[in-house]
């Protein structure tokens, strides 16, 4: 897991995934709350960017946040730390071995993160193991296969690829979005159901041009140049061209579209 994510972990990948986080909470929770007394298990925290919403959307309920990386999980206590918010507990482990009995949870979260797995069906079988009968399992990823644009740029979507074959090359899938349905009806979920969740950016929407265009989407995209270069996927002067490209979406006459899929159901 840890080999297949491709965007790094240094700080600058942090800044970027708190940006997304804060730029996207309407969009992607205003319908993530659990119930005061019940258990939950997030899987795959990272630093904790999506963790902060989680604690605060339900204050009631005790949270358990697990990531394979001990790195990313001290960050994490220090964000739900300085945050003062005292629901969540860490706990460092791996989506295929995870230690917990079954049964444990009543809730399970999962967000960006089966992107990065070989095998994602995989450990939705194993998360839905430690759900109690009934229980619910909430995953969120993107499709990078779904960003569109004005003006549209052969160099931009070239550039967007490199991202993608760079994860493909990893074990992930950057366009598992589409793909949400049919793995969670393969891991034994019922009653699952995809909402597609479109992020819109005109000059209209500063904040979304400049929390999810630029410090999102185009950040992520610009991360992969040194990898996609040296791995012989485009050359230098093609994927500067296709990051100009994308900046140039934000200008007052450009926009720029991309779609999250947020997929539920009950074990």
């Amino acid at each position: 897991m840890t080999k297949a994510y491709v965007h790094g972990y240094d700080l600058q990948e942090n800044i970027r995934l708190q940006d997304q986080a804060d730029t996207l909470i309407d969009l992607l929770h205003s319908d993530t709350a659990y119930p005061a007394g019940s258990l939950v298990l997030e899987a795959g925290c990272g630093v904790g960017a999506q963790t902060l919403t989680l604690a605060r959307n339900s204050p009631g309920a005790s949270i358990v946040s697990m990531d394979i990386s001990a790195d990313s999980i001290l960050q994490a206590e220090e964000k739900i730390r300085a945050a003062g918010l005292a629901n969540v507990r860490f706990q460092q482990g791996d989506l295929y071995h995870l230690p917990f009995a079954a049964a444990s949870f009543d809730h399970v979260f999962v967000c960006f993160v089966l992107e990065h797995l070989s095998d994602p069906g995989l450990a939705l079988q194993r998360l839905k193991a430690c759900l109690r009968p009934g229980g619910t399992m909430t995953v969120i990823e993107g499709d990078h296969g779904s960003a569109f644009f004005y003006p549209d740029s052969n160099e931009a979507h070239a550039a967007i690829s490199c991202q993608v074959e760079l994860q493909s090359r990893a074990g992930g899938n950057a366009r598992i979005g589409r793909s949400l349905y049919p793995l969670l009806v393969t891991a034994g979920f019922k009653e699952v159901r995809v909402s597609p969740r479109m992020v819109y950016a005109d000059s209209s929407r500063p904040e979304i041009v400049d929390g999810f265009t630029k410090k999102t989407f185009t950040a992520m995209i610009e991360g992969v140049r040194q990898s996609a270069i040296e791995e012989g996927i485009i050359d230098p002067a093609t994927f500067d061209r296709g990051i100009q490209a994308l900046y140039r979406t934000t200008g007052l006459d450009g926009t720029f579209c991309y779609t999250f899929f947020k997929a539920m159901g009950k074990a």
